[in-house]
């Protein structure tokens, strides 16, 4: 009975060291600091696994009204987008008591005359 339980304890020893050096393969030649941010990153996506899992269905929820929405009022954006020159000129959006959206010039920014038509002023006679 000695005889083989000094045999196990042997063989356990001599295996510990082998059982440690064996990493995944995809390990290898990394530094422990390496190591431990794959893991601390591996860490924060299980987490974050059900809250995106969330997001995912409800951008599927909001498919639909989305591209009504896009439908109906692409054009209109497209026209407002094409008509201003510099969006920087201009506060954020302000919504009014009665429902009205409105949205100011920066009073710092200089009014940019629109543009007029170069066309030669008529000649008078004198």
């Amino acid at each position: 009975m000695k005889q083989i339980s000094a045999a196990v304890l042997t063989f356990g020893l001599l295996a510990a060291p082998l059982m440690a050096e064996e990493e995944a393969p995809s390990e290898r030649g990394l530094s422990l600091m390496e190591r431990g941010a794959r893991l601390f990153m591996e860490g924060i996506l299980d987490e974050m696994e059900p809250a995106l899992d969330g997001v995912e269905g409800l951008a599927q929820q909001m498919a639909p009204a989305l591209r009504n929405f896009a439908k109906e009022m692409g054009p209109k954006l497209s026209e407002i987008l094409e008509d201003v020159e510099d969006w920087n000129a201009y506060q954020a959006p302000e919504m009014l008591p009665n429902g009205d959206i409105i949205i100011r010039r920066k009073p710092d920014h200089p009014l940019v005359p629109p543009e007029t038509p170069t066309e030669p002023e008529p000649q008078i006679e004198i």
